[in-house]
C-alpha cells in the first residue's frame, strides 16, 4: 500500500503521539504536547513517505529500534523550529563588543583566546551576526587567537550554514556597510543571493550537536549564545543545562537567552542577572570555573 497523495488515510493517534513524545524527549529533549499533534502529523508525513511506511505505527516502530538511530536524528530534524534572522536581538550584540570584548581584547595582548559558543545556531546567522559585529568593532580580531563554535542538532542546517550562502530575501537585517564588506553577491538557481567571504566563515566551525548529550569540548568559552533553545524543554531538561553551562563559559563571561527565556533561580546555579536575558557568573563563583563542562566527565576535543 503506497502512502495516498493527500495523505487524507493516514492519522496520528494520541497514544502514537504519546509515543513519539517518548522517542523525542529522550532523544532531545523535546516536548510533543497533545495539541501538537496536527503539527507533529503534518512535519513527519514527509518522513513516512522517505522511509516506505504508510502509518504512523509503523514509523514509531522504526524510529524505536537499533536500526531506526538514522531516521530518529531524521525525525527530530523534521520536529525542531529553524528560525533565525541575522542580528537578532541587537541588545545582545552590544553587551558583547560593550562588555566582553574589551576583556578579550586584554587576553588576547597576553597570549590568550577568545572563544565564543552559538548553541543552537540554525542556519548560521547568529554565528555570522556576532562574527561581523566583533569585526566591525576590531579587525584586528582576524589575526587573532578568535574562534566561533556554531552547533546544531540538525545536520541540515549545519551544511545550510557551512555552505554560508543566504538568499537575499534572507539577509535583510545586515546593514548595509557589513553586507559589503563581509559578504559577495552570487547566484543560487538563477536568483540573487550572498555569500560570506571566507575569510569570515574560517572563524566559525559549525558542528552537530544534541544538547542532551556530552558536550565535547575542553575549554571555557567567553560568552555563550543559546537564543530561543530552551523555550522548546521542559522545566527539569532547562534545570539540568543551567549548571552545564555555567561550567563552559569562562568567570567574566556572559550567557545569552532568548527574549522569552530565563534561568528559574539564577543564584541557586552560580549566575547574576546582568542585562535583558543576560547572565554573568555571580562573584563567589567566578574563581572556581572548571574546564570541563558535563557531569558525564570531561571528553576530548577542542573549542
Amino acid at each position: 500500500m503506497m502512502l495516498p497523495e493527500d495523505d487524507t488515510e493516514v492519522e496520528l493517534s494520541l497514544a502514537t503521539l504519546e509515543a513519539l513524545h517518548q522517542v523525542s524527549y529522550h532523544a532531545a529533549g523535546l516536548i510533543l504536547a497533545p495539541e501538537k499533534a496536527r503539527m507533529v502529523q503534518s512535519r513527519l508525513r514527509f518522513r513516512l513517505r522517505e522511509t516506505g511506511l504508510t502509518t504512523f505505527e509503523a514509523y514509531l516502530a522504526l524510529v524505536r529500534s537499533d536500526a531506526g538511530a538514522s531516521e530518529r536524528r531524521m525525525m527530530i530534524s523534521a520536529l525542531t523550529t529553524n528560525v533565525s534572522h541575522f542580528f537578532r536581538e541587537p541588545h545582545h550584540f552590544e553587551i558583547l563588543a560593550d562588555e566582553i570584548l574589551p576583556l578579550a581584547q586584554s587576553q588576547i595582548k597576553r597570549g590568550g583566546r577568545f572563544r565564543i559558543w552559538s548553541a543552537g545556531c540554525s542556519n548560521g546567522q547568529e554565528a555570522f551576526s556576532i562574527v561581523m559585529h566583533l569585526l566591525d568593532r576590531d579587525p584586528s580580531l582576524l589575526n587573532a587567537d578568535f574562534r566561533i563554535l556554531a552547533t546544531d542538532i540538525d545536520p541540515k542546517v549545519i551544511s545550510f550554514a557551512r555552505a554560508a550562502i543566504y538568499p537575499d530575501r534572507m539577509i535583510e537585517g545586515i546593514p548595509e556597510n557589513l553586507r559589503t564588506r563581509f559578504m559577495e553577491p552570487t547566484l543560487v538557481k538563477g536568483q540573487p543571493a550572498h555569500k560570506m567571504i571566507d575569510t569570515v566563515r574560517h572563524l566559525i566551525r559549525f558542528k552537530e550537536l544534541n544538547l542532551m548529550n556530552a558536550w565535547p569540548m575542553s575549554h571555557v568559552f567567553d560568552a555563550i549564545f543559546c537564543r530561543n533553545v530552551v523555550i522548546y524543554f521542559d522545566g527539569p531538561t532547562q534545570e539540568s543545562l543551567w549548571p552545564r553551562f555555567h561550567a563552559a563559559l569562562a568567570p567574566q563571561g556572559r550567557l545569552f537567552l532568548g527574549h522569552s527565556e530565563r534561568v528559574g533561580n539564577p543564584d541557586a546555579v552560580g549566575f547574576v542577572i546582568s542585562g535583558p536575558t543576560t547572565y554573568s557568573k555571580s562573584q563567589s563563583q567566578k574563581s572556581s570555573t572548571s574546564s570541563t563542562y558535563d557531569k558525564q566527565g570531561k571528553t576530548n576535543g577542542s573549542s
